[in-house]
């Protein structure tokens, strides 16, 4: 029967082989990415949408951003939501039921989904 000692040995060991192959997985997504980035790089360059130095400076900066932890530029508008947000569906012929303050803009996009509706029935009708 295996020690305390052989069990910890054991764990520690197993922890070290697994951030080894996280590190290694890490390291090849980069190489990918960086690859994939230059491509990219190159493509433009060969098409005149960039200089050669735009490009070098284009690749150095993905690749750091690629290297940033994700958390850190994080704004609270990217935080995720407590709960899910409601949709209500609504029928052409129904209204909502819930009024809510509708400021100019939307609707004036309510009223542009509205005209378009009428004119593609309008054609379907047509036709």
């Amino acid at each position: 029967m295996p020690g305390f000692g052989d069990i910890v040995q054991k764990a520690f060991y197993l922890g070290v082989g697994i951030a080894s192959y996280a590190g290694e997985k890490a390291g090849g997504k980069l190489a990918e990415l960086r690859s994939q980035v230059q491509k990219l790089a190159d493509e433009m360059v060969a098409k005149g949408e960039m200089t050669t130095e735009e490009a070098r400076r284009f690749v150095e900066e993905m690749m750091k951003q690629a290297q940033q932890p994700q958390t850190s530029g994080e704004t609270p508008e990217q935080t995720a939501p407590s709960e899910p947000r409601r949709i209500e569906i609504i029928g052409d012929d129904e209204e909502p039921t819930v009024k809510e303050p509708a400021s100019d803009n939307v609707k004036n996009l309510r009223d542009q989904v509205e005209a378009l509706k009428n004119e593609l029935n309008r054609l379907k009708h047509d036709q």
